[in-house]
Protein backbone atom coordinates (compact mmCIF):
# COMPACT_ATOMS: atom_id res chain seq x y z
CA UNK A 1 0.00 0.00 0.00
CA UNK A 2 1.42 3.01 -1.23
CA UNK A 3 2.77 5.35 1.81
CA UNK A 4 3.44 9.38 2.38
CA UNK A 5 7.00 10.31 2.79
CA UNK A 6 6.74 11.20 6.45
CA UNK A 7 5.16 7.08 7.22
CA UNK A 8 8.00 6.07 5.31
CA UNK A 9 10.69 7.66 7.24
CA UNK A 10 8.75 6.59 10.39
CA UNK A 11 8.50 3.04 9.77
CA UNK A 12 12.32 3.12 7.93
CA UNK A 13 13.90 4.28 11.53
CA UNK A 14 11.64 3.07 13.80
CA UNK A 15 13.30 -0.60 13.48
CA UNK A 16 16.59 0.58 13.94
CA UNK A 17 16.14 3.04 16.58
CA UNK A 18 18.41 0.99 19.17
CA UNK A 19 20.85 0.41 16.02
CA UNK A 20 20.87 4.25 15.94
CA UNK A 21 21.38 5.17 19.52
CA UNK A 22 24.81 2.66 19.71
CA UNK A 23 25.87 3.70 16.40
CA UNK A 24 29.55 5.06 16.68
CA UNK A 25 29.24 7.43 14.06
CA UNK A 26 26.75 8.93 15.63
CA UNK A 27 27.46 8.85 18.94
CA UNK A 28 30.89 10.40 18.59
CA UNK A 29 32.92 12.87 16.60
CA UNK A 30 34.28 16.28 17.19
CA UNK A 31 31.34 17.51 15.74
CA UNK A 32 29.02 16.16 18.23
CA UNK A 33 31.97 17.68 20.93
CA UNK A 34 31.70 21.33 18.67
CA UNK A 35 27.84 21.45 19.63
CA UNK A 36 28.61 20.53 23.32
CA UNK A 37 31.08 23.61 23.30
CA UNK A 38 28.75 25.73 21.37
CA UNK A 39 25.64 25.09 23.91
CA UNK A 40 28.10 25.28 26.91
CA UNK A 41 28.60 28.90 26.17
CA UNK A 42 25.03 30.10 24.47
CA UNK A 43 23.69 28.59 27.36
CA UNK A 44 20.59 28.44 26.41
CA UNK A 45 16.74 28.33 27.57
CA UNK A 46 15.10 26.21 25.65
CA UNK A 47 17.55 24.16 22.81
CA UNK A 48 15.79 22.10 19.71
CA UNK A 49 17.10 19.36 18.51
CA UNK A 50 15.67 19.00 15.06
CA UNK A 51 15.73 15.18 13.47
CA UNK A 52 17.00 14.03 16.97
CA UNK A 53 18.13 10.53 15.46
CA UNK A 54 19.29 8.28 18.73
CA UNK A 55 19.01 11.43 20.86
CA UNK A 56 22.85 12.63 20.62
CA UNK A 57 22.66 15.77 20.00
CA UNK A 58 19.37 15.75 22.44
CA UNK A 59 21.43 14.56 25.57
CA UNK A 60 24.21 17.35 24.82
CA UNK A 61 21.74 20.11 25.07
CA UNK A 62 20.02 18.83 28.00
CA UNK A 63 23.11 19.20 29.64
CA UNK A 64 23.19 22.94 29.19
CA UNK A 65 19.79 24.43 28.18
CA UNK A 66 17.22 24.97 31.40
CA UNK A 67 14.97 22.90 29.09
CA UNK A 68 15.81 20.23 25.67
CA UNK A 69 13.53 19.14 22.83
CA UNK A 70 13.83 16.78 20.79
CA UNK A 71 11.95 16.32 17.21
CA UNK A 72 11.57 13.49 15.34
CA UNK A 73 8.89 11.85 12.98
CA UNK A 74 9.70 8.39 14.49
CA UNK A 75 7.96 7.22 17.62
CA UNK A 76 10.34 4.56 18.34
CA UNK A 77 13.35 6.89 18.02
CA UNK A 78 11.92 9.23 20.26
CA UNK A 79 10.97 6.59 22.71
CA UNK A 80 14.39 5.76 22.66
CA UNK A 81 15.27 8.81 23.44
CA UNK A 82 13.21 9.26 25.92
CA UNK A 83 14.68 6.12 27.73
CA UNK A 84 17.89 7.51 27.52
CA UNK A 85 16.84 10.82 29.31
CA UNK A 86 15.87 8.94 31.91
CA UNK A 87 17.93 6.67 32.39
CA UNK A 88 20.77 9.67 32.26
CA UNK A 89 18.90 11.71 34.55
CA UNK A 90 18.12 14.18 32.51
CA UNK A 91 14.27 15.15 33.29
CA UNK A 92 14.62 18.51 31.35
CA UNK A 93 14.32 16.71 28.12
CA UNK A 94 11.53 16.65 26.13
CA UNK A 95 10.23 14.83 22.93
CA UNK A 96 7.70 15.63 20.37
CA UNK A 97 6.90 13.85 17.48
CA UNK A 98 7.04 16.51 14.30
CA UNK A 99 8.09 16.91 10.76
CA UNK A 100 10.85 19.55 10.32
CA UNK A 101 8.27 21.35 7.69
CA UNK A 102 5.58 21.96 10.46
CA UNK A 103 7.19 22.21 13.64
CA UNK A 104 4.49 22.47 16.30
CA UNK A 105 6.13 25.48 18.14
CA UNK A 106 5.31 29.43 18.64
CA UNK A 107 7.55 31.58 16.25
CA UNK A 108 10.87 32.80 18.70
CA UNK A 109 9.78 29.63 21.19
CA UNK A 110 13.81 28.47 20.81
CA UNK A 111 16.86 30.31 21.65
CA UNK A 112 19.06 27.29 20.24
CA UNK A 113 18.67 25.07 17.43
CA UNK A 114 20.85 21.85 16.79
CA UNK A 115 20.10 19.51 13.83
CA UNK A 116 22.96 16.52 13.31
CA UNK A 117 22.30 14.07 10.11
CA UNK A 118 18.62 14.63 9.71
CA UNK A 119 18.01 17.30 6.82
CA UNK A 120 18.94 14.61 4.04
CA UNK A 121 16.40 12.81 4.74
CA UNK A 122 13.78 15.93 4.73
CA UNK A 123 10.76 16.60 2.22
CA UNK A 124 11.04 19.85 2.09
CA UNK A 125 14.91 21.14 2.39
CA UNK A 126 13.63 24.76 2.18
CA UNK A 127 10.28 24.40 4.22
CA UNK A 128 12.37 22.66 6.94
CA UNK A 129 14.74 25.72 7.04
CA UNK A 130 11.96 28.37 7.15
CA UNK A 131 10.86 26.28 9.64
CA UNK A 132 13.96 26.34 12.16
CA UNK A 133 14.27 30.18 11.39
CA UNK A 134 10.55 31.00 12.47
CA UNK A 135 11.04 29.02 16.02
CA UNK A 136 14.07 30.75 16.83
CA UNK A 137 14.48 33.72 17.94
CA UNK A 138 16.61 36.73 16.45
CA UNK A 139 19.92 36.38 16.51
CA UNK A 140 19.86 32.59 18.16
CA UNK A 141 22.93 30.54 17.40
CA UNK A 142 21.85 27.66 14.93
CA UNK A 143 23.95 24.18 13.93
CA UNK A 144 23.24 22.19 10.92
CA UNK A 145 25.30 19.14 10.62
CA UNK A 146 25.19 16.86 7.45
CA UNK A 147 26.75 14.41 4.60
CA UNK A 148 27.32 17.08 1.84
CA UNK A 149 27.45 16.26 -1.65
CA UNK A 150 30.31 16.72 -3.62
CA UNK A 151 30.42 19.82 -6.54
CA UNK A 152 31.33 17.54 -9.50
CA UNK A 153 27.68 16.31 -10.96
CA UNK A 154 29.20 12.58 -11.62
CA UNK A 155 30.46 12.21 -7.94
CA UNK A 156 26.81 13.82 -6.76
CA UNK A 157 24.99 11.60 -8.54
CA UNK A 158 26.86 8.41 -7.82
CA UNK A 159 26.05 9.79 -3.79
CA UNK A 160 22.73 9.94 -4.25
CA UNK A 161 22.44 6.83 -5.93
CA UNK A 162 24.21 4.41 -3.15
CA UNK A 163 21.85 6.37 -0.38
CA UNK A 164 18.84 5.84 -1.93
CA UNK A 165 19.27 1.56 -2.87
CA UNK A 166 20.40 2.04 0.90
CA UNK A 167 17.88 3.64 2.24
CA UNK A 168 14.43 4.19 0.56
CA UNK A 169 13.67 7.53 3.04
CA UNK A 170 16.82 9.52 1.68
CA UNK A 171 15.89 12.44 -0.17
CA UNK A 172 18.59 14.45 -1.19
CA UNK A 173 22.62 15.11 0.49
CA UNK A 174 22.79 18.80 -0.35
CA UNK A 175 25.95 20.53 -1.92
CA UNK A 176 27.59 23.05 0.62
CA UNK A 177 26.53 26.07 -2.01
CA UNK A 178 23.23 24.71 -1.67
CA UNK A 179 22.98 24.48 2.23
CA UNK A 180 24.36 28.16 2.14
CA UNK A 181 21.85 29.44 -0.83
CA UNK A 182 18.75 27.91 1.42
CA UNK A 183 19.81 29.01 4.97
CA UNK A 184 20.21 32.52 3.49
CA UNK A 185 16.75 32.39 1.90
CA UNK A 186 15.33 31.00 5.12
CA UNK A 187 16.38 34.28 6.62
CA UNK A 188 19.85 32.68 8.51
CA UNK A 189 23.15 34.66 8.68
CA UNK A 190 26.10 32.11 7.88
CA UNK A 191 29.00 32.22 10.44
CA UNK A 192 31.34 29.56 9.72
CA UNK A 193 31.69 26.12 7.97
CA UNK A 194 34.13 23.08 8.91
CA UNK A 195 33.85 20.37 6.29
CA UNK A 196 35.52 17.06 7.13
CA UNK A 197 35.80 13.42 5.96
CA UNK A 198 33.81 10.09 7.21
CA UNK A 199 34.57 6.50 6.77
CA UNK A 200 31.60 4.77 5.96
CA UNK A 201 32.47 0.93 7.09
CA UNK A 202 30.35 -1.26 4.28
CA UNK A 203 28.55 -3.95 6.91
CA UNK A 204 27.95 -1.33 9.57
CA UNK A 205 26.28 1.04 7.23
CA UNK A 206 23.90 -1.04 5.71
CA UNK A 207 23.93 -3.16 8.68
CA UNK A 208 22.29 -0.07 10.74
CA UNK A 209 19.62 0.61 7.89
CA UNK A 210 18.66 -3.23 7.20
CA UNK A 211 19.26 -2.88 3.94
CA UNK A 212 18.14 -5.95 1.99
CA UNK A 213 21.14 -8.06 0.74
CA UNK A 214 19.54 -7.40 -3.15
CA UNK A 215 20.39 -3.76 -2.56
CA UNK A 216 23.55 -3.72 -0.32
CA UNK A 217 24.62 -6.30 -3.81
CA UNK A 218 23.24 -3.58 -5.74
CA UNK A 219 25.34 -0.98 -4.43
CA UNK A 220 28.50 -2.80 -4.96
CA UNK A 221 27.92 -2.94 -8.51
CA UNK A 222 27.91 0.40 -8.63
CA UNK A 223 31.04 0.52 -6.41
CA UNK A 224 32.96 -1.77 -8.29
CA UNK A 225 31.58 -1.03 -12.36
CA UNK A 226 31.96 3.08 -12.05
CA UNK A 227 34.89 4.88 -13.23
CA UNK A 228 38.69 5.17 -11.74
CA UNK A 229 38.50 8.78 -10.56
CA UNK A 230 34.57 8.32 -8.87
CA UNK A 231 36.47 4.86 -7.19
CA UNK A 232 39.37 7.61 -6.11
CA UNK A 233 37.34 10.22 -4.72
CA UNK A 234 34.95 8.27 -2.24
CA UNK A 235 38.25 6.13 -1.69
CA UNK A 236 36.45 2.92 -2.15
CA UNK A 237 38.03 0.19 -0.53
CA UNK A 238 37.71 -4.01 -1.63
CA UNK A 239 35.21 -4.64 0.66
CA UNK A 240 32.99 -1.35 0.29
CA UNK A 241 33.98 0.41 2.84
CA UNK A 242 34.37 4.47 1.79
CA UNK A 243 34.51 8.13 2.40
CA UNK A 244 31.87 10.47 2.75
CA UNK A 245 31.91 14.34 3.05
CA UNK A 246 30.72 15.96 6.29
CA UNK A 247 29.93 19.28 6.97
CA UNK A 248 29.09 21.85 9.96
CA UNK A 249 27.59 25.41 9.39
CA UNK A 250 27.01 27.64 11.92
CA UNK A 251 24.39 30.18 11.90
CA UNK A 252 22.75 33.15 13.49
CA UNK A 253 18.94 33.44 13.01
Amino acid sequence: MPQSREKLIASQFGAVAAAYVESAVHASGADLDAVARLAAQARPERALDLGTGGGHVAMLLALHARRATAVDLSPEMLCAVAARARDGGRDNLETIAAAAENLPFADGEFDFLASRFSAHHWRDFAAGLRQAHRVLRAGAPAVFIDIVAPARPAFDTHLQAVELLRDPSHVRDYAVSEWFAALGQAGFAIKSCTTWRLRMDFAAWTGRMRTPPALAQAIRALQTQTDDETRAYFAIEADGAFLLDAAMIEATA
